[in-house]
């Protein structure tokens, strides 16, 4: 069972290359600039009843808090200039 165990870790850990007789090693995605671990802002939108809802929501990771922004957008605004807005108005805090 050791040869087998042996076996399977020098090929886990053996480098992966592309398809065909390169020989160039694909490169992995570094797990912190994965869009999903820890994003500087994120935003929503939400329907209401006479317009829509926008919602900032930043994570600090020294505090380890949320901070949450709510505007409201009326429903005659155009919703992509007042997000455009909101968005660098938050990006500057």
């Amino acid at each position: 069972m050791k040869w087998l165990k042996r076996k399977l870790r020098n090929w886990i850990n053996e480098p992966d290359y592309e398809g065909g007789d390169r020989g160039m090693a694909v490169s992995s995605m570094d797990d912190t600039n994965r869009p999903d671990t820890d994003p500087i802002l994120t935003f929503r939108i939400y329907s209401a009843t006479n317009g829509k809802v926008l919602e900032f929501r930043r994570y600090d990771r020294k505090t380890d808090r949320n901070d949450n922004s709510t505007y409201i957008i009326e429903k005659d605004r155009d919703i992509g200039e007042y997000v455009s807005k909101c968005l660098s108005m938050e990006l500057l805090k």
